[in-house]
């Protein structure tokens, strides 16, 4: 190692040199922030403050992303909440017009009905179908493809593929609830012996089960003069059976009866190990019989008319027994002038009507009246006539209404899995009604074609806005309120009507049960829809609001770290120039300093 040599003064220049090279290494330092206005350019010279630039910049990307997240999702609430208010605008203009034309005679209000209807149908269809940046918004987490079909498909069925629309759905139900009888019965059978006038439902349990009249009550004014026989019905047991083993994932659509008369579907599916406390499950057995046992214990007592699956399983109910109801009015004796006959029919929807036939003088043939007849045989005959026209009557209105609204709310119920076709009536060599097939697929066409395994639409979709905060925008076509609104506008579009005082009972039957499915009294409603949406807006509005606020804090406390200030960069060099030159000046005069000099 080469010693360096050592006189008198070295130290001293040595440390003025040092001195030197410090003030030209700040110099340069200060020139490049002025230059740049950061206080370095890397992390390490930021010196202590280099944890809190880091953490910031993480904090910063991350706002930057939870806003591009926000941004994105802003525009998806956006379409949404307009796609939600058109389906609610046409679904309360097609309740005004029912409602406003109710009571109408004369003109075109009912007549163009059905044409309106059609195009309310599809501003629908166009609703649900609304996508952002190339995902459709209404079909959960299927997002590729329009989530609905076209309207004309939906009404009119595709007959190219041999798939028949709701309005096939409704005429095929209105024939097998009316009957065949002229005037039609709702399956109900009325018969004369003598003096006694019999009422009966059907004894073909599947029939009595799911199509035409029930009876609820009858009474009579004057039991001396017109007494009555009643029998309470009471429901078939089911015995549910699979043609083959199911496998997991299979489901089974069941027809239930609820306790108001009406019909639900319950849909369970068959898990190999169900989780404990799981619903709308049941266990696949060792074989099929036993499978067939888990069912029916999942269904928990349920009242079963009937059910339907894809095949394989192939599943089959079987009603047998119960009691058919009946009333039967004896005429023992002529009744008095103003005596009343009531009876009470059930709908398969859950509501009632009502007939009351009240006795008149001879030869008296008014609406709603029987006339005595010369002797309890005439009476009882023009009883029996009374009746069949009162319940022909009330076949044609109350009884078709609901029959076309089952039928349309059947077919939005329906979907793309495996055994959730719509509900299709099975027929017998003379075209008549027994119930409903087993496996319906491939016979109609299936309206939604989105998600249908999620139990909650909102969570098929969801906008992270921040780190401990999310935001569930997920919707899907065949949610609650949107099939009841759909069944209603397309049962408007099926049916036609005319302006004439004699189609007013019918249309007033329709527009009651229309309105009912267009506004509901209880359950989702497009309303509520159209409020979480406006929700869910407000709170991505507030979230991109405070993450504004915490970036202005965060690039505060950078600025303070990593920016300089110009004027005191500019200050410091200027102050620093000056040293310089001073030490430059004091350098250069010492250097030419000796000892002639110095004498």
């Amino acid at each position: 190692m080469a010693i360096t040599p050592y006189a008198a003064g070295t130290y001293a220049s040595d440390l003025n040199t040092r001195r030197l090279v410090g003030l030209k290494s700040q110099l340069n330092a200060l020139s490049g922030q002025l230059a740049s206005g950061r206080a370095a350019e890397t992390y390490g010279g930021l010196g202590a403050g280099r944890t809190t630039s880091l953490g910031a910049h993480a904090q910063l990307a991350s706002l930057d992303g939870y806003d591009a997240v926000i941004d994105r999702g802003t525009t998806r609430i956006k379409l949404a909440g307009a796609s939600i208010q058109q389906a609610a605008t046409l679904a309360s203009d097609t309740w005004s017009q029912l409602s406003n034309t109710a009571a109408q005679v004369g003109g075109s209000a009912r007549a163009n009905l059905r044409s309106m209807a059609e195009g309310r149908l599809g501003g629908f269809v166009d609703a649900l179908n609304q996508n952002a940046a190339d995902q459709y918004i209404f079909g959960g987490r299927v997002t590729n493809i329009p989530p609905v079909e076209s309207s004309d498909k939906i009404l009119n069925g595709d007959p190219a593929a041999s798939l028949d629309g709701v309005s096939r759905l409704i005429a095929e139900r209105r024939s097998a609830d009316l009957g065949t009888r002229t005037p039609a019965t709702g399956r109900l059978s009325l018969a004369r012996t003598g003096s006694t006038v019999t009422l009966a439902e059907s004894a073909d349990p599947n029939v009595r089960a799911n199509f035409g009249f029930t009876i609820e009550s009858a009474a009579s004014s004057n039991p001396a003069a017109i007494g009555l026989a009643s029998v309470a019905g009471a429901p078939a047991s089911a015995t549910l059976a699979f043609a083959s083993q199911p496998k997991d994932g299979d489901i089974v659509r069941v027809t239930v009866q609820n306790a108001d008369g009406s019909q639900g579907f319950v849909d369970l599916t068959a898990r190999t190990a169900p989780a404990a406390g799981s619903q709308n499950t049941f266990a696949i057995g060792g074989d099929a019989i036993q499978s067939a046992a888990n069912l029916t214990a999942a269904l928990g007592g349920r009242t079963v008319a009937g059910a339907q699956s894809a095949a394989p399983p192939g599943v089959a109910a079987t009603l047998s027994g119960g009691t058919a109801a009946s009333a039967a009015l004896t005429v023992d004796a002529q009744p008095s002038v103003g005596d009343t006959v009531r009876v009470v029919l059930g709908l398969r929807d859950g509501t009632r009507t009502t007939i009351t036939l009240t006795a008149a003088a001879a030869g008296s043939n008014a609406a709603g009246t029987f006339a005595l007849g010369a002797t309890p045989e005439e009476t009882a005959s023009n009883l029996q006539a009374a009746l069949s026209a009162a319940i022909g009557s009330a076949a044609g209105t109350d009884l078709a209404a609901s029959s076309a609204t089952r039928a349309a709310s059947d077919f939005f119920a329906a979907s793309s899995s495996p055994g959730l076709a719509p509900r299709r009536v099975a027929t017998d060599a003379a075209g008549t009604a027994t119930g409903y097939v087993a496996d319906p697929s491939g016979r109609t066409v299936i309206w939604y074609r989105g998600d249908d395994t999620s139990t909650d639409a909102r969570a098929t979709a969801t906008l992270q806005i921040s780190a401990g905060q999310s935001v569930e925008v997920g919707l899907q076509a065949n949610e609650p309120a949107l099939r009841k609104a759909l069944a209603g506008i397309a049962v408007a579009a099926s049916v036609t009507f005319t302006d004439d005082k004699t189609d007013d009972t019918r249309f007033s039957a329709f527009s009651d049960r229309l309105m009912g499915l267009l506004k509901p009294d209880e359950g989702q409603t497009i309303a509520q829809m159209s409020t979480e949406f406006s929700l869910a807006s407000n709170r991505v509005a507030s979230q991109k609001t405070q993450n504004a606020a915490t970036r202005l804090v965060l690039q505060n406390s950078l600025d303070g770290i990593e920016s300089v200030t110009t004027e005191e960069v500019a200050a410091k060099l200027l102050t620093l120039q000056t040293q310089l030159q001073a030490s430059y000046q004091t350098t250069s005069t010492l250097a030419k300093l000796s000892l002639a000099n110095y004498l």
